[in-house]
């Protein structure tokens, strides 16, 4: 395997900012994910940032805002951290170390969403003990304001 286009999910499932918090956990729920990007356009795809899960829940609920009432643009972590179709898979697991992050975005030519690496992506592709270096850089304990 030499890039991260081999072992990418093609076509994930993205948001817009102005998109409602109930609708994104409802795109987590039904495509099963933690991790959707925010695009400015559908048709386009360029990437904004991305909703996590932990997003909704640290930037919502845990400082008593309503989650009901907010939208994507509101919880998302931005700038979003992506790589490139054609980054070696070492290349992006740095990156994903680095910034102990457990999914990425991966953006073409023209940088719109075309993918999106997660470890389990990188586990399931028999890069058992890359995977396994990565899981233990990544789940070194965050600080209060590192919300990925």
């Amino acid at each position: 395997m030499n890039n991260v286009q081999e072992i990418m999910t093609k076509n994930p499932v993205c948001c817009t900012p102005e998109m409602g918090i109930p609708e994104v956990a409802q795109l987590m729920i039904r495509h099963d994910c933690g991790e959707i990007p925010v695009v400015y356009s559908l048709a386009e795809k360029k990437i904004l940032g991305v909703i996590t899960d932990r997003d909704i829940v640290a930037r919502s609920i845990a400082i008593g805002i309503n989650p009901m009432a907010m939208n994507a643009e509101e919880c998302m972590t931005y700038p979003a951290i992506m790589v490139k179709n054609t980054a070696s898979i070492e290349d992006c697991c740095q990156i994903m170390e680095e910034n102990q992050i457990r999914r990425i975005p991966v953006v073409d030519e023209k940088e719109n969403l075309c993918g999106m690496v997660s470890m389990a992506d990188i586990a399931r592709r028999n890069q058992d003990n890359l995977a396994l270096e990565m899981i233990k850089k990544i789940s070194i304990p965050a600080t209060s304001t590192n919300l990925h």
